[in-house]
């Protein structure tokens, strides 16, 4: 039987995606005037950003767990086995939820085969790793492969990003509210990356062209055989600058491919617009 692979909407991935891959898509929940969407299904990231202009602060919260209740109850009761590559546990509650909602689930089917992976990265980053474990499980490959394939990709992804505006990072508590007064004052853009997990700062750059020729340089210092790799490009409403990125990345490294995603609607509340992600890995496996 195939390995059935789920994932949440902090991967980035496409609508189009879950339906042609036959993968299981746990929504997050975004909030806009006390009205509430499920990433992907039914709000459009445009949608957040016109509300952060307009004033309004986005909320945004976890899976449901009855969400995951319903499915993980069916998969056992059809005796499925699958993988669910969840948002790093350091950014969310729901890789936490979902492990206490499959223990609930295994006192009724104790030989529910379900892993739940905590992949420790974020949007495309963690997209990405859901992108080989749909085609390994398309491929028929076994669950063990699948997971050791998926759990190399997790402690080896790199997370590189900038974003246009330090207040939606202030306002989600990611940097100080003083340092973003000044970064806007002094046209300071943060690099960012994610270390186990976690949202790190690790440099400031005066200027939108200077930063993403350091993403480049960084990208070049943390990454290896690029020629082997998909690299993953995430924007926040940026498609231009997006572009522009990749034709930097293919005269520098030529990499495999390119792959180009908007971010959504959940990240994207946090990031503000204006945001450019890179995602590739440090290490190739053997």
């Amino acid at each position: 039987m195939q390995v059935k692979i789920l994932a949440d909407s902090a991967c980035d991935l496409p609508k189009s995606f879950y339906e042609e891959n036959k993968v299981t898509l746990f929504p997050l929940k975004v909030e806009i005037n006390n009205q509430e969407f499920e990433d992907v299904k039914n709000i459009d990231p445009k949608t957040v950003y016109e509300a952060i202009r307009n004033g309004s602060i986005p909320k945004t919260s976890q899976v449901s767990p009855l969400l995951f209740q319903e499915v993980f109850t069916q998969m056992a009761e059809n005796n499925e086995k699958g993988i669910y590559i969840a948002f790093s546990s350091q950014l969310s509650g729901t890789y936490s939820t979902a492990v206490m909602i499959l223990d609930q689930v295994k006192e009724k089917y104790p030989n529910f085969d379900l892993t739940i992976v905590d992949s420790k990265c974020a949007s495309l980053g963690q997209g990405l790793i859901v992108k080989e474990a749909a085609r390994l499980a398309a491929n028929n490959v076994s669950k063990e492969e699948i997971l050791k394939k998926v759990q190399f990709m997790a402690d080896h992804m790199e997370h590189l990003f900038t974003v246009e505006d330090l207040d939606y990072l202030a306002k989600g508590g990611r940097v100080s509210k003083a340092s973003a007064f000044l970064g806007g004052l002094l046209n300071i853009k943060p690099i960012l990356n994610v270390e186990d997990g976690k949202l790190v700062p690790i440099e400031k750059i005066r200027g939108k062209k200077k930063v993403l020729r350091r993403l480049i340089e960084l990208m070049e210092e943390r990454g290896e055989n690029f020629q082997d790799q998909i690299i993953g490009i995430s924007h926040a409403d940026s498609e231009e600058t997006a572009i522009e990125v990749k034709g930097m990345i293919e005269e520098e490294f030529r990499p495999k491919e390119v792959y180009i995603s908007s971010i959504g609607s959940a990240i994207g509340a946090h990031t503000g617009a204006g945001t450019i992600s890179i995602f590739f890995l440090n290490k190739m496996p053997t």
